[in-house]
């Protein structure tokens, strides 16, 4: 049974994935790994690494995650949805503090 994720999938994060994929490929080929070598040590098939360097999204992360380490490039993973770079996220919560928070910062003029 195939899976309906790829069709379900948001078109930027598809072509985030896509694009992820091909920079995976890249990464692979300048470090002169060929796919057998690269699936043998992720422990994944051929068939699983093509669908990686794809960006196919039915792939778990945590194969993304095992390429990227192997490649070295793991890094950045855990600094994607970074709290203090989610700008949306922070004025959202800025916006719902008790105004006493929010006015902190300013200076309090005295009757």
């Amino acid at each position: 049974m195939r899976s309906a994720a790829p069709d379900t999938l948001p078109r930027r994060a598809r072509k985030a994935l896509e694009k992820l994929g091909r920079d995976i490929a890249i990464a692979r080929k300048k470090r002169r790994m060929s796919t057998v070598s690269m699936a043998e040590r992720a422990f994944i098939s051929r068939s699983t690494l093509h669908k990686v360097e794809r960006g196919d999204p039915t792939v778990s992360m945590g194969i993304y995650a095992t390429v990227l380490s192997i490649l070295g490039l793991v890094d950045g993973l855990g600094d994607i949805a970074d709290r203090r770079d989610d700008t949306l996220g922070l004025d959202i919560e800025e916006g719902q503090l008790p105004k006493r928070f929010v006015d902190r910062g300013r200076k309090r003029s005295r009757r």
